[in-house]
């Protein structure tokens, strides 16, 4: 079955969120949270193993490695354990308004207004 953009978003989210909560959980192997660390750390860093400036390749690793690695850290969790996480997640997504969102959002207008308020001053 084919997924639209915003049901795969929202199932990335989700296992995003189980990936958090495992890797909070002492009864988690050490491994495991290990892979889970360097699997965001990679896609949160800066750095990539293919840079992105080289066409088609460059999004490569995004597109396959990074989808491949949560597939891949979320294998390492037990089943027991990745039911709660799972469980946890959905709670957390159902009862969370995105805070960081409407964070973002606001520090963006703000810093708009200053921008625009110090152009204008600059014009005077």
């Amino acid at each position: 079955m084919k997924l639209n953009l915003q049901q795969q978003v929202k199932e990335l989210k989700a296992k995003v969120y189980i990936l958090y909560y495992a890797y909070k959980d002492s009864r988690l192997p050490w491994y495991s949270k290990l892979f889970i660390v360097l699997v965001i750390g990679y896609a949160l860093s800066p750095i990539d193993l293919i840079p992105d400036f080289i066409p088609v390749l460059g999004y490569l690793d995004d597109l396959i490695l990074l989808p491949i690695g949560i597939i891949l850290a979320l294998k390492l969790i037990p089943d027991n354990l990745y039911e709660e996480f799972k469980e946890k997640a959905e709670i957390s997504m159902d009862n969370q308004v995105s805070r960081i969102g409407v964070v973002f959002v606001i520090i963006v207008w703000i810093v708009l207004i200053f921008i625009c308020f110090f152009a204008f001053l600059k014009l005077k």
